[in-house]
C-alpha cells in the first residue's frame, strides 16, 4: 500500500514541460514524465503519445540516445531516463523525434527541471587497507576498474527486461542512495547504489530477466554480480558471500544469483544494489517504485 500511494504521488507531481514543435508533421500529440522527484540519481519515465503510424520513434538526453517501448494505449511509449548522481540542476533537454511511413519528421524539445538535492554524509570505519590500499593491490584495483568502466557504457539492442521489478532481498534500504562516505575519516566517492538489510546467506534474487556479464570477486566489493538487463539498464550487486551463476548466463526473473555476504569493504553483512541507467548512477529504489513487481520471498 505504501508503494502505491507513492507512485500515486509521483504522477501526480509529474506536470509536463512544454513540448515544442518541429518543422515536420504533428505526428507527436504529447509527452509528459512521471518520476519521484528530479533530483540527481532519479529515474524518469518519458511517455510520447503519437497520431497515427510511424516508422520510427526515438529521443536522446544526457547525451544518450534513447528507445522507446509501447505502454498502455496502443498510442503510447515509454522510454527510461537516468538522471546522474552529479548531474547539476537546471534545464535539460530530451529531444524527441518521430519519422512517419513517407519520412516526415516531427522533432520536439521535453524540458526536465532537475532540482538541487543535499545528499547526507555517514562515517565509517573499515580495514585501513581498503581506505589507502597496499602497492601490491593497485594493479588489481585498475584491472577491476578498467573492467567496469568498460561495462556500464554499452547499450545493449535487446530489451530482455520486462513489467515490474523484483525486490532482491526481503529487507528494507538502510543506507541511502547517493550518501557522502567518510572511511577512517577520509571522504571518499558518493554512495552510488541502495544498502539493503539482510542476513549472511540470504538469496539474491534477479529483479528481472538478464545476462551476467560480470561474476567475480573484486578487491573493494567483494563477490560481484552484474546483470544486463538490456538497453543499457545493470543491477550491479555487491559483497556477496557466493556466487550462484556464471558470466554469459540467462536469467529469469526471481531466479537466485547469489547470497548475501560481508566480503570487500563492508562492516558487517548486507546486500549493496546499485543500477546504472545509460552510464547514469540511479537509485534503484526508485526503480522498485516506478516498476512494483509482486515480492517474491
Amino acid at each position: 500500500m505504501r508503494i502505491a500511494a507513492i507512485i500515486v504521488l509521483a504522477v501526480a507531481l509529474a506536470s509536463p514541460a512544454a513540448a515544442q514543435p518541429g518543422d515536420g508533421a504533428s505526428l507527436i500529440q504529447s509527452i509528459t514524465h512521471r518520476a519521484r522527484a528530479l533530483h540527481p540519481g532519479e529515474v524518469v519515465v518519458i511517455d510520447v503519445r503519437i497520431d497515427g503510424p510511424t516508422r520510427s520513434l526515438t529521443a536522446r538526453a544526457f547525451d544518450r540516445d534513447l528507445r522507446f517501448f509501447p505502454t498502455g494505449p496502443a498510442n503510447v511509449s515509454s522510454t527510461l531516463v537516468g538522471v546522474d548522481l552529479t548531474v547539476d540542476p537546471g534545464a535539460h533537454p530530451v529531444v524527441v523525434r518521430a519519422e512517419g511511413p513517407d519520412g516526415t519528421v516531427d522533432e520536439r524539445t521535453y524540458t526536465l527541471d532537475v532540482e538541487p538535492k543535499q545528499f547526507a554524509t555517514r562515517e565509517l570505519t573499515v580495514n585501513p587497507n581498503f581506505v589507502n590500499p597496499p602497492a601490491e593491490v593497485i594493479d588489481r584495483i585498475q584491472r577491476e576498474a578498467a573492467r567496469l568502466n568498460a561495462i556500464f557504457p554499452v547499450a545493449s539492442p535487446e530489451r530482455l527486461w520486462n513489467g515490474g521489478f523484483l525486490r532482491p532481498v526481503p529487507g528494507e534500504a538502510t543506507s541511502a542512495f547517493g550518501r557522502r562516505s567518510v572511511f577512517n575519516g577520509q571522504p571518499r566517492s558518493p554512495h552510488s547504489g541502495a544498502d539493503f538489510r539482510a542476513a549472511e546467506g540470504t538469496p539474491i534474487l534477479a529483479p528481472n530477466h538478464g545476462v551476467v556479464v560480470l561474476a567475480a570477486d573484486t578487491y573493494f566489493s567483494g563477490n560481484v554480480v552484474i546483470l544486463d538487463h538490456g538497453w543499457g539498464l545493470y543491477s550491479y550487486f555487491a559483497h556477496l558471500s557466493a556466487i550462484d551463476v556464471a558470466e554469459g548466463e540467462s536469467v529469469n526473473q526471481g531466479e537466485t544469483v547469489g547470497k548475501v555476504g560481508a566480503t570487500g569493504r563492508v562492516t558487517g553483512p548486507h546486500l549493496h544494489w546499485t543500477v546504472r541507467l545509460n552510464n547514469a548512477r540511479v537509485d534503484p529504489v526508485a526503480l522498485l517504485q516506478l516498476f512494483p513487481a509482486e515480492v517474491a520471498h
